[in-house]
């Protein structure tokens, strides 16, 4: 099997177990996957955000699923627990379906390493 039909494979397990323990089924869409990972990250799993932490905890996930690419590093935890990173490397210019492409290999890494999928 190649690498591309590894990765389809990979994320197609990944959205339908995310969406069933999630969504009730419905699919979950790239977004809301990097949302979830951000949440499990932080830890802080039994409570409401709102839209700016929303969006910093997207921004959590998106540096810790790149971290093992070399582009962030954990830099500290703050007193309320949320994660701080720093960039070590800045991002290339890709295009969109680059982008999405390389957040999906790192998303189907992130679950391969946390025994989600295998």
């Amino acid at each position: 099997m190649s690498r591309d039909e590894q990765l389809k494979k990979r994320w197609e397990l990944v959205v339908s177990k995310l969406s069933n323990q999630f969504a009730d089924g419905d699919t979950l869409d790239l977004d809301a996957i990097i949302y979830l990972i951000g949440v499990q990250e932080l830890g802080q799993l039994d409570r409401a955000f709102k839209k700016d932490q929303k969006l910093d905890l997207m921004h959590i996930a998106i540096c810790k699923l790149l971290t093992p690419y070399g582009y962030y590093a954990l830099d500290f935890v703050d007193e309320e627990g949320w994660p701080h990173y720093k960039t070590l490397e800045t991002l290339p210019h890709l295009k969109a379906g680059e982008q999405s492409v390389l957040m999906k290999e790192a998303i189907v890494n992130y679950f391969l390493e946390t025994e989600y999928i295998n």
